[in-house]
């Protein structure tokens, strides 16, 4: 721990702040995106969108050394990609009558398939696969705070501003609609939401992993309470521990810091287990 305090202080590694500070700041996008998931069931099409971004990253990486344009970044591709997977999702289940567990499955394979055939592709130098498949949160730099904090920002007010929309579709579609609610924008909305989530995510835990830290913290959080702006402020907390406590047993330890945050969220889960058994036991016993 004092290994890693001194590092964090140290003018001279600027990577380590970076990777502190895109880890606090993208926790409340985890906390908030991931306390939706949980309580509208939704972790599959989470960890669709998440499989389906490496064919936005390839596809980025393709074009912008095909053509040269060196604004097409792997980031910019990622989001397009994760925003169109989830559109796709949305609107295909709601308008086509399409099963969704057949267009996630579709968007799953496919986007990942595209993305491999992209970077196959690609002009060299060659391209640190495992870097967009199991993340690395110590190549952050200055330029992805900025977007990591801009995202989040957005993320935020439009979960705060849309609030009463997203719970009503969270936990009662059909009495929304009968409310005159417009289920159907706000639940694209939502998984525009999980999409700019993914993103975040990639840089940190990596495609592999990033279902687990949308999911963990928040299902952990709802063990707690059933309010959701609590589960919202505790699953924001929990983030910040699992980032934060991760990049610092993996720099201490020397091992890669992705799987280190997630471990640290299924501890923390695995934990929270019985508390549901102590709740019953508690109101039993009132």
């Amino acid at each position: 721990m004092t290994e890693f305090l001194t590092a964090l202080f140290d003018p001279d590694a600027n990577f380590i702040r970076y990777a502190f500070l895109a880890g606090v700041i993208a926790s409340f996008t985890f906390g908030i995106v991931g306390s939706y998931v949980v309580a509208r069931r939704i972790s599959y099409i989470a960890a669709s969108i998440a499989h389906s971004v490496l064919g936005g990253i390839g596809a980025a990486l393709y074009f912008q050394r095909t053509y040269d344009l060196p604004w097409l970044t792997p980031t910019v591709g990622a989001l397009a990609a994760a925003l169109l997977s989830a559109l796709i999702i949305g609107i295909v289940s709601l308008r086509a009558k399409e099963r969704e567990d057949t267009i996630i499955g579709a968007i799953w394979a496919g986007g990942m398939a595209v993305g491999l055939l992209f970077i196959h592709y690609t002009p060299p130098p060659a391209i640190n696969l495992e870097s967009y498949i199991f993340g690395n949160i110590l190549f952050t730099s200055q330029s992805d705070i900025v977007i990591t904090a801009i995202l989040g920002v957005v993320v935020v007010v439009i979960s705060l501003l849309f609030y009463n929309k997203l719970l009503a579709v969270c936990f009662d579609e059909e009495f929304a609609r009968l409310r005159g609610v417009n289920a159907s924008f706000y639940y694209l909305l939502l998984l525009c939401l999980i999409g700019i989530c993914v993103v975040l995510l990639v840089q940190l835990t990596g495609i592999i992993l990033a279902i687990a830290l949308i999911v963990l913290p928040a299902a952990t959080a709802s063990r707690l309470t059933h309010r959701l702006w609590k589960v919202m402020v505790i699953a924001v907390v929990l983030s910040m521990i699992c980032t934060t406590g991760g990049l610092m047993l993996s720099y201490t330890s020397e091992t890669p810091t992705g799987p280190v945050v997630v471990l640290i969220a299924a501890v923390l889960y695995v934990i929270s287990l019985p508390m549901v058994w102590l709740k019953k036991v508690t109101r039993k016993n009132h």
